[in-house]
């Protein structure tokens, strides 16, 4: 995402200070791990930490190696047939695939259980707890950062450490409200023992009851999103018809048959078409600067102590790029 960092958080501490219950859980989460998993500060500098850690796993000469030999395994059978000093020796072609393999596979295999040591880090761990605590008590996520649970950026799916799912919480007052109807509770004032006490009030924290307003999305952001998954197609159906078109001319001239030439007009047409997806890309990346902007702003409002809404598919693919 260019020079800009961004740091929203998947949840804020004003957010779970609005629950009581779910910030008493989450405090016992981080007396566990050592973390204050309320305090934003201490949570960016521990997530911008960790994904270091974490990506630092996926560089280096480990991977350079597991890579590379999987490459020069995978081809070697297919090339050395046509290289002079290996042709009609199969013992030369055939038998170094199998060692390349077994070492790629080692490498790789290596660097994915580094990858999933840091990923399973103690601190990583209870923050992916406090983030199902906060799901449970109905705290809305912003997002949650495709590397916290192993996904790829781009991908979907569970990911190798997703965060976990607890039990939904009832609201504060439907709990009170099944307490005090329940038929083992003890003390009514029909049966002469004392008179049942109030439920307690659940109380936001006053970081919570401040009023920060969240910024509103502005169009270009709106537009953003509905541009942002549209294209990627202009440079290959350009070439497709500079290739049609040659082919084409090709057959005309073997031929001798004029109408062939025609051919040569889906070369201005995949101009054209070039031109488009060039608008359109340069398009898309002034609309990606104006919703990078959008979510610094979220960033700075939730810092304020502003319940910031849960962002876009969109929004979420352009934080997990950064």
């Amino acid at each position: 995402m260019g020079s800009a960092t961004v740091d929203l958080l998947p949840v804020s501490g004003a957010a779970l200070s609005a629950d009581p219950r779910a910030l008493a859980a989450v405090r016992t989460v981080g007396t566990r791990h050592g973390v204050d998993y309320s305090d934003d500060t201490a949570v960016t500098a521990l997530l911008a930490e960790r994904r270091r850690a974490v990506e630092a796993t996926q560089r280096g000469p480990l991977v350079w190696l597991g890579g590379s030999t999987l490459t020069v395994g995978v081809i070697w059978p297919f090339l050395a047939p046509i290289l002079p000093a290996f042709a009609g020796k199969p013992v030369l072609v055939y038998a170094p695939a199998g060692p390349l393999l077994v070492v790629a596979v080692a490498a790789l295999a290596l660097v994915r259980v580094r990858w999933k040591r840091e990923l399973t880090h103690p601190a990583l761990v209870g923050y992916r707890e406090t983030l199902g605590i906060a799901r449970a008590h109905g705290i809305r996520l912003t997002h949650v950062p495709a590397w916290l649970e192993g996904r790829s950026p781009t991908g979907g799916g569970k990911g190798a450490t997703p965060v976990p799912a607890h039990p939904p919480v009832p609201p504060a007052t439907a709990q009170a409200a099944a307490s005090s109807s329940s038929p083992d509770h003890e003390g009514t004032a029909d049966e002469g023992g004392p008179a049942p006490q109030a439920a307690p009030q659940i109380r936001a924290s006053p970081a919570a009851s401040a009023l920060v307003l969240v910024p509103p999305k502005p169009p270009a952001v709106t537009e953003y999103e509905h541009l942002a998954d549209v294209g990627g197609w202009h440079d290959e159906t350009g070439w497709l018809l500079v290739f049609a078109g040659l082919i084409g001319t090709a057959w005309a001239y073997s031929t001798g048959s004029p109408v062939g030439y025609a051919a040569l007009l889906l070369v201005p047409v995949a101009i054209l078409v070039w031109l488009a997806g060039s608008r359109q890309g340069h398009e898309k990346n002034q609309l990606r600067e104006e919703a990078l902007k959008y979510v610094k702003s979220l960033e700075a409002a939730q810092a304020a102590g502003a319940h910031v809404p849960e962002l876009s598919p969109q929004l979420r693919e352009l934080v997990d790029g950064d």
